[in-house]
């Protein structure tokens, strides 16, 4: 079976095909903000196209970068992007390849992605974070995507870390996200992300932050590992190493819950992974 795999997140796309395992086409833009939806779904469209000319694809599988109604096979929302707020994507993208597709936030996607073929692999359960333009979670526990009753678990990024700080786009103060993700560490600091983890002092500063959600992570899931992805990810043991520190200190000192947070292996790809995985379960099970 040949698979169609669609990223979609709030700086790029990425688009891969495989050929049963392998990934055998892959493609990644950044995403035109003004152009919105329309625009990306048209470039979804035309790179799709032009792979089915050359290949067979018989199922679709999606990763979104916000809130999703699994259930339902909905968005619920992107604060990042305009135009998806209730949005049939499953349906529109069925329609448009003719192919069975199925949609999960981006996060659980990922962690179907790095449990099965990444950092993840045999670690149960699994807690996977993308830390990038905004911050998700996803957990992976017997296999399986726990998605909880409304399709809202994980969500990491709006927990509450410090009740009197600034205003997070969900309109709450203090955020996971608005104190830690990439696109308010550019508006608040004047520099992208990746430049602000060059710079040591900055990191340990910015650890204290990032330890505290992952310390609610930890005590709430006792997961056997935590996989972080996503751009900012990729500064490696700059990150990894104060991060690892500040946690450990952090983690109430009675707690024997273990603290293995590891760099996702699979890079930019994580999703596009767990996009394969995700359609594979979907018409296998």
């Amino acid at each position: 079976m040949n698979t169609l795999a669609i990223d979609i997140g709030g700086t790029k796309f990425s688009m891969a095909a495989f050929a049963g395992g392998q990934m055998a086409r892959r493609e990644s833009r950044a995403t035109d903000r003004q152009g919105g939806r329309d625009w990306m779904l048209a470039r979804i469209e035309e790179t799709g196209r032009a792979w089915m000319r050359d290949m067979t694809l018989h199922r679709c599988g999606i990763g979104f970068g916000g809130p999703v109604l699994f259930d339902r096979q909905r968005v619920a929302l992107s604060t990042h992007v305009g135009g998806w707020s209730d949005f049939d994507l499953t349906q529109c993208v069925s329609s448009m390849f003719g192919l069975p597709t199925v949609m999960d936030n981006d996060a659980n996607v990922g962690a179907l992605g790095e449990g099965r073929h990444g950092a993840g692999q045999g670690a149960d359960p699994l807690f996977y974070m993308t830390l990038s333009t905004g911050i998700g979670g996803g957990i992976l526990a017997n296999g399986r995507v726990h998605r909880g009753a409304d399709s809202y678990a994980g969500e990491i990024g709006h927990l509450t870390i410090r009740p009197d700080g600034p205003e997070c786009l969900c309109g709450a103060r203090g955020c996971y996200e608005r104190m830690c993700c990439g696109l308010w560490l550019e508006r608040d600091h004047g520099k992208p992300a990746i430049e602000l983890m060059r710079d040591a002092a900055f990191v340990d500063r910015y650890v204290v932050d990032l330890a505290l959600g992952l310390k609610a992570c930890v005590m709430l899931l006792n997961p056997a590992a935590i996989v972080i992805g996503g751009g900012i990810a990729k500064a490696g043991e700059r990150l990894f190493a104060p991060l690892r520190a500040e946690l450990g200190r952090s983690i109430t000192a009675w707690s024997r819950a273990r603290v293995d947070v590891r760099p996702a292996a699979l890079g930019d790809d994580s999703v596009l992974w767990g996009a394969l995985e995700l359609a594979a379960m979907e018409w296998n099970s």
